[in-house]
């Protein structure tokens, strides 16, 4: 079987939407997964649908993954590849696929390094955008001007900007604009001071300086599409189907949304609305990451613990359980969405989406594999949402107030191990809590207390939540209460009980 390439899709008679030859107007640190059927999705689309007419050089900012080198994967494919774009939408079951074609090449910046840098003076080169994890943005002060590469992801970014403007310094319209989608608070801003850092330390002038400032535009991003990577399990049958050999297929769910915090003036550069692209561009992107991280993370943290202890294993499955869902949706719909600064409206469509997803027929997303970290995630996904509702309406939400006695009751472990802490469900099934060790060790430590000591201990721990929720009138007694219910009746019964 032949390997995918515009050879062998002009010899099947493809009549699909393909873009041969166009200028390399975009620069992807990142080859992986998530930036291909993210960013390089929309560009394709932007492509054919508004004539955007770019190619994007990928590069891969890690020596190798496991011993090979994927910019050789790519760059074989012509770098082109399938994307099956999969999900349950308007109450139908989605599998879309689309052969992505503007990724021009794929270079490695250590074996590549000169390559990659010599994209700089290409006059046609106007973005950036980047994945490289969410430890990528740090600034390391042992790289080097003189590396090649440095080791950070910024510095190897400040050396390219430095080489452009070696080059074009004196023209204006020569910066970029740089689209950071990695996953912490101000991306884009986060990326701006690392580089200002590394032009300070390496001593490369006011004059670039100032042109960082005025010719470059950081944007701050939030991102949204679950992305199942490369289809293992069925890669042979849909090269089978296919006709030719895809080594980097990537999956993932029909959903996208993509805030992009920059000026108005982007919106003409970047045709995402003519495109009729999911895609907003905003002076401000933090509302929607708000939105965001109380709906589909709060939805996710506030249920899937007590919906374990129920006896379910899979978020689909939950979504198909009048109980644990209605559960779900009230605590979306009458606990979260009040409290949020976006139209309630805005929040409701959003909503909608999420159950969607939730139901997605291609993704078995395990509730365990949810549960990893959950008392930092109730935190930072649930408690901002107990606060204002609380707040607004001088009372504790039923649902919420709940979800933070189920969560005490998954933590409900017997034995301290080296994996983590071992707990017990109803059903008698052993399972793994995993979380810092402090916390495990707290649990373990009042694995004999009462519900009301418990929730008492738990409740009072302000090195777990920041302040003593103790404090919220009533919510300790009620948190006892419930765990008592549960120790009872279960967290399926208690679930019933809210609705």
């Amino acid at each position: 079987m032949k390997k995918l390439s515009y050879e062998t899709l002009k010899e099947q008679g493809y009549d699909g939407y393909l873009l041969e030859h166009a200028p390399e107007r975009v620069l992807q640190f990142g080859e992986g997964n998530f930036l291909r059927a993210f960013v390089d999705y929309f560009i394709d689309m932007m492509n054919e649908k508004a004539g955007f007419n770019s190619k994007v050089v990928l590069v891969q900012p890690i020596a190798n993954h496991g011993g090979f080198n994927l910019a050789d994967i790519i760059n074989e494919q012509d770098g082109l590849y399938t994307l099956y774009l999969r999900g349950f939408e308007n109450n139908q079951k989605v599998n879309d696929k689309r052969i992505i074609s503007c990724v021009s090449r794929c270079l490695n910046v250590y074996s590549d390094y000169e390559a990659v840098m010599a994209c700089a003076e290409n006059p046609e080169l106007r973005y950036i955008a980047c994945n490289t994890t969410e430890a990528g943005i740090a600034y390391d002060p042992e790289c080097q001007f003189t590396d090649t590469p440095p080791a950070s992801y910024p510095a190897k970014l400040t050396q390219f900007m430095y080489r452009r403007f070696q080059k074009f310094g004196q023209e204006a319209g020569k910066g970029f604009v740089i689209l950071a989608c990695e996953l912490i608070d101000d991306n884009g801003k986060e990326l701006e001071k690392c580089v200002l850092n590394y032009a300070k330390q390496w001593n490369l002038g006011e004059d670039f300086i100032s042109w960082l400032e005025t010719e470059n535009i950081f944007c701050s991003t939030l991102v949204d599409r679950i992305v199942t990577g490369f289809p293992r399990s069925e890669a042979a049958a849909i090269n089978e189907e296919n006709g030719y050999e895809d080594n980097i297929i990537d999956t993932g769910e029909i959903f996208g949304f993509w805030v992009i915090e920059g000026p108005e003036s982007l919106k003409k550069e970047l045709p995402f609305a003519e495109a009729g692209l999911p895609v907003l561009i905003t002076d401000n992107h933090k509302p929607y990451k708000q939105r965001k991280v109380r709906i589909l993370n709060g939805a996710h943290t506030s249920m899937v613990l007590g919906a374990y202890l129920a006896g379910q294993n899979i978020v689909r499955d939950c979504m198909h359980d009048d109980t644990i869902c209605g559960f779900m949706n009230k605590t979306i719909y009458e606990e979260i969405i009040p409290t949020l600064s976006l139209p309630e409206e805005d929040c409701k469509d959003f909503a909608a989406a999420v159950t969607e997803r939730f139901k997605n027929p291609f993704i078995d997303h395990a509730l365990l594999s949810i549960s990893l970290n959950s008392t930092s995630k109730w935190k930072a996904r649930v408690m901002p949402s107990l606060e204002g509702y609380v707040n607004k309406f001088g009372k504790l939400p039923k649902c919420i107030t709940a979800s933070f006695a189920f969560y005490i009751a998954f933590y409900r472990g017997t034995e301290l191990t080296d994996a983590g802490l071992l707990a017990k469900r109803p059903d008698g099934d052993t399972y793994t809590i995993s979380d810092d060790r402090a916390v495990l060790e707290f649990y373990y430590n009042h694995r004999n207390d009462s519900a009301a000591q418990l929730a008492h201990a738990v409740c009072t721990n302000t090195d777990f939540w920041g302040k003593d929720l103790s404090e919220l009138p009533g919510f300790e007694e009620e948190v006892a209460k419930i765990l008592e219910n549960i120790e009872a009746n279960g967290t399926y019964t208690e679930m019933k009980a809210c609705l």
